[in-house]
């Protein structure tokens, strides 16, 4: 009762980053346990927080150098006699004191400035060294407006196919995969080592490789700018095979006797023992198979050729022209094709752990 209380109280997210080695007082291997993990944080999670935050500033803030960490615009006001409105600079003045004046425009080192409240005094000739720019707090979400306006429908069509090209070849990867592992760790038969070996083996042979020899079969196929032409070839991986033959010779062979005692056919023992026990180890591979599919771009590169067939890796590469990257377009896509992925990490996250521990795979 007292070792349930103890574990009751030291539930929630304070007690649970506040733990210690077994006693109340922190020693030097807690200082250096949570350095490393805090390191490990901000390695892994700045450059994603960086895209983030980048990709609600506008154009002109995207280009400062140095570049601001928030989200910043120059503040504007409606000066009289002025059909837009003009930004806003703070100029230093010979007596020391700052004063607010609206920029018309700038030639070089020197702008021409207004003082907002009283036009009529006329232009000022300042030096751009004496003024700063009023700056303000500004989420730039018109930068995801003009994504979806000027792609028109073609990204929703290419969503879609990047959805479809991923869904349908995890589905597949998971089945051919664990029906392969399923053979590999539950049935002898003769040569099943020179098998498992053969396809451990491929593990060496670089993508790259393999690549003109895949675009040849697939345009034999006649699957070139078909989005079958890049799920087929993707279908059969090596460390979905491993990983689970690993995980799947950890359920006895006791139950698959007794079901084959009660009568069940091979395919009941697949479908309706093997394959609910193996949920880690699958969810381990389908996290695998849906990041390599989201974000495959060499084999839809060379396979599909018309826009209307592009996934969306092939479209973030449409933001970079001959006049250089749409810099605030391309971060806003970036962080779109971001958030499937994320949103299926954080689903199948407490399956990851326990599917890489069970199957030996580190």
């Amino acid at each position: 009762m007292t070792m349930h209380a103890s574990s009751q109280n030291r539930r929630g997210i304070i007690p649970f980053l506040t733990r210690k080695q077994g006693g109340i007082k922190a020693t030097w291997g807690d200082y250096v346990t949570y350095g490393y993990l805090l390191l490990g944080v901000v390695v892994m999670l700045l450059p994603v927080l960086w895209v983030l935050i980048s990709s609600f500033k506008a154009p002109a803030n995207l280009s400062e150098y140095p570049p601001t960490l928030l989200p910043q615009t120059i503040q504007t006001t409606e000066v009289e006699g002025y059909e837009e409105p003009l930004p806003l600079f703070e100029v230093a003045q010979e007596d020391g004191s700052v004063r607010q004046m609206a920029q018309i425009r700038r030639l070089g080192i020197k702008a021409q400035m207004v003082d907002p409240e009283n036009p009529e005094a006329g232009r000022v000739t300042v030096d751009v060294n004496d003024a700063a720019p009023v700056r303000q707090f500004h989420l730039a979400f018109e930068n995801y407006r003009e994504l979806l306006e000027t792609s028109g429908g073609n990204i929703w069509l290419n969503i879609y196919n990047s959805a479809f090209i991923t869904v349908v070849a995890t589905i597949i990867t998971l089945v051919m995969n664990s029906m392969a592992a399923f053979a590999l760790s539950k049935y002898k038969f003769t040569g099943s080592t020179v098998a498992l070996v053969a396809i451990i083996a491929t593990l060496m042979v670089p993508p790259t490789v393999i690549l003109v020899p895949t675009y040849l079969i697939v345009s034999e196929l006649g699957l070139v700018n078909n989005l079958w032409g890049v799920i087929l070839p993707t279908v059969a991986t090596p460390t979905g095979v491993f990983l689970l033959r690993q995980y799947m010779l950890t359920i006895p062979d006791e139950l698959l006797e007794a079901a084959r005692m009660d009568h069940a056919s091979e395919w009941q023992i697949y479908w309706r023992i093997v394959l609910p026990l193996s949920t880690p180890a699958l969810a381990v591979v389908a996290v695998f198979s849906v990041m390599s599919r989201w974000n495959d771009f060499l084999l839809p590169l060379i396979v599909l050729n018309r826009p209307e067939v592009h996934t969306l890796q092939l479209a973030l590469a449409g933001f970079q022209t001959e006049n250089g990257i749409v810099w605030h377009l391309l971060l806003a896509m970036t962080t779109l094709t971001a958030l499937p992925l994320a949103c299926a990490f954080l689903f199948l996250q407490r399956y990851i752990t326990a599917g890489i521990a069970s199957s030996g795979v580190k």
